[in-house]
């Protein structure tokens, strides 16, 4: 469980992208724009995270940049539009960070550390362990675990997983689950 429950603490919401804001392409890339989709009930999630954590962070790796299967300037779209689309429905997002290194042992790439401690460095007041990461995959937990962060897995792309696993803290199917047991535990 995680120890949430003052609506005035500053929490830090870390969030990965694919498979937790938008449809995951199984064995692909969302590579431009019109493949990006979000699931249904992230926009109205994000509006009701928004008045829990600040900031809220997306960290996401995007090997398909480094192999050259996605445009750079593509992806920045990709992110712009999806912070305006987040915007536009009351939500927010703070800043996006992404990994497009192809090598897994790189400082930024999930589960290591970089991006975390690049959004540190943006927002100095981020404190670690009143942070949550939520992920749709192990390598998220990890990220989060090694910087003492709690944890919460999406079940959207391994609907298999349970929460016996030592890195991960919470299991919900979906963020709209997520954000309806934090308005459970705040309001």
């Amino acid at each position: 469980m995680i120890p949430i429950e003052d609506k005035n603490e500053k929490w830090t919401l870390f969030l990965d992208r694919d498979g937790v804001l938008n449809e995951e392409i199984h064995g692909g890339y969302v590579n431009e724009w019109k493949e990006f989709r979000f699931y249904p009930d992230t926009l109205s999630s994000l509006q009701t995270l928004s008045d829990f954590f600040h900031p809220i962070i997306v960290v996401t790796n995007q090997r398909g940049v480094g192999k050259g299967i996605t445009k750079l300037e593509n992806l920045h779209l990709i992110h712009e539009n999806m912070i305006q689309e987040i915007q536009k429905n009351g939500g927010r997002i703070d800043r996006v960070y992404f990994c497009s290194d192809i090598d897994s042992e790189s400082a930024f790439r999930k589960p290591n550390s970089g991006m975390a401690l690049q959004a540190k460095a943006d927002f100095p007041k981020i404190d670690f362990n009143k942070s949550i990461m939520v992920g749709n995959n192990l390598s998220d937990m990890r990220f989060g675990k090694r910087l003492e962060m709690h944890t919460v897995f999406i079940t959207s792309t391994h609907p298999e997983m349970d929460n016996t696993h030592p890195d991960i803290d919470m299991i919900f199917p979906d963020l709209s689950s997520f954000a309806s047991w934090m308005m459970s535990k705040i309001c």
